[in-house]
């Protein structure tokens, strides 16, 4: 080995045994602080040998000096990815300071904002107007809406008994009183349905260009004013649809829909796309609710146990007597009905007069027992 005061290279102090401990250790056996004192052009090649030996992550072995020179190999390298990337940004400022550079990106910048502007104010404000526009020319005077600012489903009852699940960033509009031979109500965003049965007044939901029309039954439309398509999904029962243009028109059928099958309208060219088989469709699949998947037929099922059930449907709170009605089992269907009717149902099965309220997404049970 070369006597140190020979050490002109990084790599004359990376083999250095005793060098490594006292950057290892501190351990100065060989006085090698007072020997870098002793010259400032030591002290500089001591501290580029000490960032070497950190930047290699010498283990606590010795190292042969091929060991030493492929360590050095593999930090050389990282120094040169550094100077690169540094070389390139040099590039990128000297590009930016010429004119037409400067020009493109702005060009490109303001393209890009311009696209973001459109999709999101101008479309979805002219999407909105179609909601708002469509409710004002409505003849139902006196609307009353309800709007889901939250993060959780609301539930609204309709005067005919009907119930919506509203979702959130969603409205709905409706009559405080239906009158006249129809049920129209009017949905931006999305709701599940659940109608009163009325064969001699039908059911319409208006969301963005569609007409949904129903009896009594349940399903989902999901019509948000910045999405391209508008979907309607049935759970049971049968409903049908046609676009408001070709209700004005008289130029269309109803596309009928039964249970499990669903429809989606591309408002873009004002096609429909009926789907037969929701299990297939994947967008559908997974966008498939606990309501629409939850059972509503109960046989010998404690109380508290449907109460559960309806909890997680709804997102709502039921508040009921626990112990008055913990030996309580009733055997019932619920399916099919608004939840409204559902709670009435539950009600009269359980008997002594028990009741409910309902206020929002809050529902008390009044009971003193079961029969």
């Amino acid at each position: 080995m070369k006597e140190r005061n020979q050490y002109r290279e990084i790599e004359d102090f990376l083999a250095d045994e005793s060098f490594r401990l006292w950057m290892r250790s501190k351990e100065d056996s060989n006085c090698w602080e007072e020997w870098t004192l002793e010259h400032p052009k030591r002290a500089k090649l001591v501290e580029e040998a000490r960032l070497w030996l950190l930047a290699m992550k010498v283990p606590e072995h010795d190292l042969s000096q091929e060991q030493v020179d492929a360590a050095l190999q593999s930090t050389w390298m990282k120094i040169e990815k550094i100077e690169q990337e540094s070389k390139m940004e040099q590039k990128l400022i000297q590009l930016w300071k010429t004119t037409w550079f400067r020009k493109i990106a702005a060009i490109l910048v303001f393209g890009l904002l311009s696209f973001y502007v459109y999709d999101n104010y101008f479309v979805s404000k002219n999407n909105n107007s179609y909601y708002e526009q469509i409710v004002a020319n409505t003849d139902d005077n006196g609307l009353l809406e309800q709007i889901n600012n939250s993060n959780k489903p609301q539930i609204v009852t309709l005067s005919d008994g009907s119930s919506v699940l509203l979702q959130p960033k969603s409205k709905l509009s409706y009559p405080k009183v239906f009158m006249g031979n129809e049920r129209n109500v009017y949905l931006s965003g999305e709701a599940f349905f659940e109608i009163s049965k009325n064969p001699k007044k039908p059911f319409f939901v208006h969301a963005n260009e569609i007409v949904t029309k129903v009896i009594g039954t349940s399903f989902r439309i999901k019509a948000y004013a910045n999405q391209s398509d508008v979907e309607v999904l049935v759970r049971t029962g049968k409903v049908k649809v046609k676009s408001e243009k070709a209700i004005r028109n008289s130029s269309q059928e109803e596309i009928v829909l039964l249970p499990n099958q669903a429809l989606r309208f591309v408002r873009k060219n004002q096609t429909f796309n009926k789907i037969t088989d929701i299990t297939l469709d994947k967008s559908l699949s997974s966008s498939i609710r606990s309501i629409e998947q939850l059972s509503f037929e109960f046989t010998d099922i404690p109380v508290a146990q449907i109460f559960k059930t309806i909890e997680q449907a709804y997102s709502v709170e039921i508040d009921f007597p626990k112990q008055v009605l913990e030996k309580c089992h009733l055997t019932t269907s619920l399916s099919d009905q608004p939840l409204p009717e559902k709670l009435k149902i539950i009600c009269k099965s359980i008997g002594n007069n028990s009741s409910y309220t309902m206020n929002g997404n809050q529902i008390t049970i009044l009971s003193k027992g079961c029969n």
